[in-house]
Formats: C-alpha cells, sequence, structure tokens
C-alpha cells in the first residue's frame, strides 16, 4: 500500500477486542474483531489481524490509542482515552449530526447525549449488571440452544411476545427455561428477550433523555429484534451503521489522528 501515515484505535473491552486503522483522510484502511478482551490474547490478535489486512507493520503507525476496559493493559499504545470519548467521536464519524448514542457492549451500556458540536454532553452507564447487553442475550441464546446471530431470524418470525419480566440475567434466565417448559413458541419467547433488552437501554437512554438522531452502536447493534423493539419503545427511528461495533476503535484512532496532527506525540 501506499506510505501515507496511519493512525490506530485498539478498543479493548471485557468480551472483545476491536482494531482500526485509519489514513490521512480518515478513511478506514482495515479493522478487526476478536471475541476475546482484556487479560486474553484478544488484542494482540485483534493488531495483527488489521496490520496483516493493511499490508503494513506496527512500526508505519504514527499514533495508537487505546481504549474499552482494558485500555492501560495495552503497552504499545501513546495514552490511553476513556471509551465515554471515544464512542462519541466514533459515533458521530459515524453519523454526522447524531445527538443521542446506546452502546451495548458485551458487558455493559451507556447512553452518551452529543451536543450540535459533536462533543459528549452527558452520559449514563449500566455497568453493575448484564441485564440487556451482549452477555444476556448470550445466555439467552445459550438456553435456547441457537448462536446468538440466530435470535434476529427467530424474532423476525414472532406473531406474538412472550414478556421476559426479569430485570436480573439470572432471574431472566430461569423465567425463559420455566416459559420453555410450558412450550411457549420460541420466536415469540426471543421477541420478548429483545424486548427485555431494548427495555433496559431505553430506560438508560431516557436518564440523559432523548434526542434525535439516534445512533445505535456496540455489538448488539448488529441484532436487528433488538434494535426493532427499541425503536417500538422509544417510538423513534433507531439507526445502526456496519461499524457500529467498531465505533469506540474509530474514535480511539480519531484522537491518535488529533494527537499527531496537534503534535503532542
Amino acid at each position: 500500500m501506499s506510505e501515507n501515515t496511519l493512525y490506530m484505535g485498539v478498543d479493548i473491552g471485557s468480551a472483545s477486542s476491536k482494531c482500526v486503522i485509519l489514513d490521512d483522510a480518515l478513511k478506514i484502511i482495515s479493522h478487526a474483531v476478536i471475541s476475546a478482551g482484556t487479560g486474553t490474547s484478544g488484542p494482540r490478535r485483534a493488531v495483527d489481524t488489521a496490520l496483516e489486512a493493511a499490508e503494513t507493520g506496527i512500526e508505519r503507525l504514527s499514533c495508537i490509542i487505546a481504549t474499552g476496559y482494558g485500555r492501560n493493559t495495552y503497552e504499545h499504545a501513546a495514552e490511553s482515552v476513556s471509551e465515554l470519548s471515544c464512542h462519541a467521536k466514533g459515533a458521530v464519524w459515524l453519523m454526522p449530526g447524531v445527538r443521542t448514542v446506546i452502546d451495548i457492549g458485551g458487558q455493559d451500556a451507556k447512553a452518551l447525549s452529543v451536543d450540535t458540536n459533536g462533543k459528549m454532553k452527558n452520559f449514563a452507564m449500566n455497568d453493575k449488571c448484564a441485564a440487556g447487553t451482549g452477555r444476556f442475550l448470550d445466555v439467552m441464546a445459550r438456553v435456547l440452544e441457537l448462536s446468538v446471530d440466530m435470535l434476529a431470524e427467530y424474532d423476525e418470525k414472532a406473531d406474538g411476545i412472550v414478556p421476559v419480566s426479569s430485570t436480573c440475567a439470572v432471574f431472566a434466565e430461569s423465567e425463559v427455561i420455566s416459559h420453555l417448559a410450558k412450550n411457549v413458541p420460541v420466536p415469540n419467547l426471543i421477541a420478548g428477550i429483545h424486548q427485555s433488552a431494548a427495555a433496559r437501554a431505553a430506560s438508560l437512554m431516557k436518564r440523559i433523555g432523548v434526542t434525535e438522531p439516534v445512533l445505535m452502536t456496540g455489538g448488539v447493534a448488529n441484532n436487528r429484534g433488538v434494535v426493532r423493539a427499541l425503536e417500538k419503545n422509544l417510538g423513534i427511528k433507531v439507526s445502526t451503521s456496519p461499524y457500529s461495533q467498531i465505533a469506540g476503535a474509530i474514535g480511539a484512532a480519531l484522537f491518535a489522528h488529533e494527537k499527531t496532527v496537534s503534535g503532542n506525540l
């Protein structure tokens, strides 16, 4: 590839590691998502995969910024930046003009309010309970003996909703098992699971105030069932992006570019 200046963002979460490489035009050159987070080989594998896809080496990078739960564990980063700031910046890059961001990751959820200048002005986090997160959906899929990728497909076949009222992931698991014992239709049960996850996200968003347009980021944004349930709960459109899962890493790479341009390396 050409000898353009390159910038890397590494988002080390609790459940997965994401990496993004941008060029001088702030275009994504490569990216990677590895389903292994902090304390594992995930961050190294994500970086290696992105570098290989970009056909370059780590020595070519002008700056690396780390973010996420394990951001302080990545030794090659020039510095670390909070995931809140990175997700806000990444969301604005994905959807200029966005005003509200809901990020649902593997273990937590974050609602961000963005002002007209693209700066984060308020936030709310749910980091004490796995209910409504990617982990919640993983557990539900396991109970249903499905892959998590199949949940949205089953949701589309639902002709009703079986409510899952428990707000605790552990109790929700027991509730789902109880419903299965009663032979309720699985698609309707999955619709209820998605409705429960969406209700948690909507509650978080309402704490900071919901202003359109709204963008959903994080791995759960890939589940159209949850997105539809959230739209129904809020009564507004919730947008997603093919890059929703790597929004934090995009934001970190953008910070790496800013640090380079400002000369603060």
